[in-house]
């Protein structure tokens, strides 16, 4: 599967998805850096990128309907310190042999997995 990680996010995120077999890209190594949401989001369509983000802008389905684009992974956590962000991606991870992530959108808390769309 093929992922873009927001600047939002640690580098090793895009380690881990790698590491995972996953096709990975930061938005930093793509020189996106300080883009606006609308020029991710176009970018992630035309790369057919799941983009993994903190940026809830990304939750809003009437901006990003889901089915519109490859998917979303918003990580919606109470604290946001590199060590909680990577533990989290890494349980993403493992839920990704089991649930589709292609025209959804996953919105990742702690202790659960909310996922919107087909």
């Amino acid at each position: 599967m093929k992922f873009k990680t927001d600047e939002n996010l640690p580098t090793e995120a895009a380690d881990l998805l790698r590491a995972a077999g996953h096709e990975a890209v930061t938005v930093g190594e793509q020189r996106l850096s300080g883009s606006v949401d609308t020029t991710i989001g176009s970018v992630c369509q035309r790369e057919g990128r799941v983009l993994v983000t903190l940026d809830l802008d990304f939750a809003d389905i009437q901006a990003y309907p889901p089915d519109r684009y490859p998917g979303f992974v918003v990580l919606r956590l109470t604290r946001q310190d590199k060590a909680r962000v990577l533990r989290v991606i890494a349980r993403i991870i493992r839920l990704l042999t089991s649930e589709a992530v292609t025209g959804r959108l996953w919105i990742v808390e702690e202790h659960q997995v909310r996922i919107h769309g087909e």
